[in-house]
């Protein structure tokens, strides 16, 4: 273990990675008994690596029974400082990258990044935006927003919403998503569809943004929902961030922490310099792979933070899908919904290939199922049995 944790001063480190070998350095003197009775046999010959053992370490090889109350805040900021560390070097490559190497980087991993998962809300956003926001049935404006909710019926949606940026935390845009979506469309309407966009026109759809916010009382809007707002109009223009990985990003793009009002440095400090990164500037490649990330290249950075085996497992549909029933004195809680939202649900399942024609004649039965609270898989399954 000692050797472990000296080896990084015998590497070559930029600026950032001495910050976060130092701060790491630390976190764990104040663990560090704790540390020296782990067992290591991998002494890594660079800080990505380093800091992949250390996490290792950190998340499975600790013994927690030995720590004392006061040291698990330590071991979990010393996690932090290593994930850190990690997406910072993953990001800072990307400056330099080629697509090929992007691209292999990303099929590699494509597991531990649920990636079929996330290029399915993708290829169904695709589809759904073609409706305004406020043409939009609730559970498809969350899922273009970044909310997921017990209302994405994992039938339907067989992915998290929230994967790419999340929104579930910012309260003032969803009662604005869910009151004034108009207000909204009139700001994406600034962004072209297909083409180049100009910074004339992400500066009009910011005016119109925070325009759209004056209906909320005392309200100041934030810049990540904006963001995600933008990436999934325009994927292959804009990148969604989050305050949670604000500092991994700005740090690997070398430039002063984003304050999330800043909505003209997120353009110029962000976005532009993206646009001249070789592997967004690259020709659209060949195989229908590459050629689905391309399209949405701009997003392809998300998929550069620290990412473990439990990433994919996190899932909100996963989660969602794999939720035990919980019973009542009245039976099973369900999440009711709109006829409109039911329909559009239904409508969407029935034209399934493998739906039988006796059971699409029951469409309204299901509607009225959906309705009260059923899943859609759950009331088809449930005809099926009924009819055969």
């Amino acid at each position: 273990m000692r050797k472990l944790l000296t080896l990084p001063a015998q590497m070559s480190l930029s600026d950032a990675e001495n910050i976060t070998y130092e701060n790491a350095l630390k976190q764990a003197t104040e663990i560090s008994l704790n540390l020296m009775a782990v067992k290591v046999e991998n002494h890594p010959q660079d800080f990505s690596s380093w800091c992949h053992e250390l996490i290792d370490i950190c998340t499975n090889r600790i013994n927690f029974e030995l720590l004392e109350q006061h040291q698990l805040p330590i071991v979990k900021k010393l996690n932090d400082l290593l994930v850190l560390g990690v997406s910072v070097n993953q990001l800072k490559m990307l400056k330099l990258t080629p697509w090929p190497i992007m691209s292999s980087f990303i099929v590699k991993n494509a597991k531990l990044l649920a990636l079929d998962e996330q290029l399915a809300l993708l290829s169904y956003l695709k589809i759904t935006k073609q409706q305004t926001l406020a043409e939009m049935i609730q559970e498809d404006r969350l899922a273009f927003a970044g909310k997921h909710t017990a209302s994405h019926d994992p039938s339907i949606y067989k992915f998290d919403v929230e994967w790419f940026s999340s929104t579930k935390s910012a309260k003032n845009f969803h009662q604005l998503l869910q009151n004034s979506p108009k207000l909204l469309d009139t700001a994406l309407a600034n962004i072209p569809t297909e083409g180049e966009v100009t910074e004339q026109d992400y500066q009009k759809f910011v005016t119109d943004y925070l325009a759209a916010h004056s209906v909320l009382d005392d309200v100041k809007p934030t810049l990540a929902p904006a963001t995600r707002l933008l990436a999934m109009h325009r994927p292959d223009v804009f990148l969604p961030i989050t305050n949670a990985k604000l500092d991994s990003l700005c740090a690997a793009f070398e430039v002063p922490k984003l304050n999330n009002k800043d909505y003209t440095r997120y353009f110029k400090d962000i976005i532009q310099p993206m646009h001249l990164m070789p592997w967004y500037r690259s020709k659209c490649p060949e195989t229908e792979l590459e050629q689905q990330l391309w399209s949405v290249r701009a997003l392809l950075p998300t998929l550069f933070y620290y990412a473990n085996e439990k990433t994919a497992s996190s899932s909100n549909y996963l989660k969602l899908l794999n939720k035990p029933k919980r019973a009542t004195k009245t039976g099973t809680t369900r999440t009711k919904r709109g006829k409109e939202s039911a329909e559009i649900l239904v409508d969407r399942a029935l034209i399934a290939d493998d739906i039988p024609e006796h059971i699409k004649t029951k469409r309204d039965s299901i509607i009225a199922e959906v309705v009260k609270g059923r899943t859609v898989a759950e009331t088809i399954s449930l005809m099926r049995m009924i009819f055969g």
